[in-house]
């Protein structure tokens, strides 16, 4: 096909033709690549609990008592008491009244925001929504907008001048931005949720496990619990296993077990995730050291890159080193894998053009002693 000729022979002139590249292990924070061993920034195991003994004892025993597969959708023989059991924790731990697990955060919101709305609704989304989010958006069919990130300003005048045309309207964005790392403005959502009758969804995957006394993310930490109408998120980051859920109303979870095409036409997680999924649910509770401890290095590290004349976003764990031109971004990630370090560079389209980086995850086991050379380095490798 001409299409894909094309498209092959322009990346690969540019030098960005992406490639999978298979790894011989990954565990620890560490990343093994043949015979070479590299500190691993690209994983989101933020909380490392991935390897904990725990998780592995609790899917093992699973597996071992149910098999290695749930066999078949939810809704005809595929649904076991495990995920009754996730389902009730996840809808306590978010303060809702039911929850409903998916198979990725991926199919979540490209069902959940396709199932609720249509070709007569609005949606108004965040320009740094997820990719997700905006499948979701397309495959609905709705009329969409995207607001400037995080300007609120821009917001409330795409609704002032559209909302009123359209039936059902729904506000959706992430909490801890995927690529930026920064916080949506919860509360000012909130508000224009209210003024203008709308819906509002967060996506609340990289928030999950790190943010709020009990680990529950930004929604809990700001006490918005009730004003937010779909709180979407993932097993598969913090919690250090697979799978995603929805919190909501029962009303909201009952028609979507009913309408949402990538829950009902998905065979069920098997056993031994949804079993690590309620390890990884305990740990949180039990050991919140472990977030304490990240958030405390990556206010270390950033504090640390801008000392070193970088500018930086957010307040997450989620740290972006924006270069812009990809060339440049390739450039220095190569460098730094000479250094012994696994940043990979984010390039367009999952970044707008002119904003490629290199996205530091950190996770719990990158001490400051590991971020203190890693700085140092990154110092080195930028003034090549």
């Amino acid at each position: 096909m001409d299409r894909i000729d094309e498209f092959l022979k322009e990346r690969n002139t540019k030098n960005l033709l992406r490639v999978l590249r298979p790894a011989r292990q990954r565990n620890e924070g560490l990343i093994y690549f043949k015979d070479k061993r590299y500190i691993d920034f690209s994983s989101n195991d933020y909380l490392g609990l991935s390897n904990h003994p725990k998780l592995k004892e609790a899917s093992k025993k699973a597996t071992y008592e149910f098999g290695t597969s749930s066999s078949a959708s939810r809704l005809l023989s595929g649904s076991l008491e495990l995920h009754k059991r996730l389902e009730d924790k996840t809808a306590a731990f978010k303060k809702k009244e039911k929850a409903l697990v998916f198979n990725s955060g991926y199919q979540a919101n490209l069902g959940i925001i396709s199932s609720l709305f249509g070709k007569d609704d609005v949606i108004f989304t965040d320009r740094l929504s997820h990719a997700s989010i905006i499948d979701g958006i397309l495959l609905s069919k709705s009329r969409f907008f995207r607001f400037k990130h995080n300007d609120m300003g821009h917001l409330e005048g795409l609704l002032k001048r559209e909302r009123r045309r359209y039936k059902e309207s729904l506000i959706v964005t992430e909490t801890i931005f995927s690529m930026d790392g920064d916080r949506a403005p919860l509360r000012e959502l909130v508000r224009l949720k209210k003024r203008y009758d709308c819906k509002l969804m967060v996506d609340e995957a990289h928030a999950t496990g790190i943010f709020g006394r009990n680990g529950s993310g930004v929604v809990e930490e700001e006490g918005l619990a009730e004003e937010i109408d779909l709180i979407m998120g993932t097993f598969s980051k913090a919690l250090g296993s697979f799978g995603a859920y929805l919190a909501s109303s029962k009303k909201m979870v009952d028609y979507l077990v009913n309408s949402c095409r990538s829950f009902i036409y998905s065979t069920a997680l098997p056993p031994g995730v949804i079993a690590a999924n309620l390890a990884g649910l305990e740990l949180i509770k039990e050991e919140p050291f472990r977030r304490r401890t990240l958030l405390e290095n990556a206010g270390y590290f950033r504090k640390g890159l801008e000392k070193c004349g970088f500018e930086t976003k957010g307040s997450s764990q989620t740290i972006p080193l924006i270069i812009g031109e990809a060339k440049k971004t390739i450039a220095l990630g190569e460098r730094l894998q000479e250094r012994g370090y696994w940043a990979l560079p984010i390039r367009p389209p999952t970044v707008p053009a002119g904003e490629s980086r290199l996205r530091f995850s950190l996770n719990y086991n990158h001490t400051k002693g590991i971020l203190k050379k890693f700085l140092d380095d990154i110092s080195e490798a930028k003034s090549v």
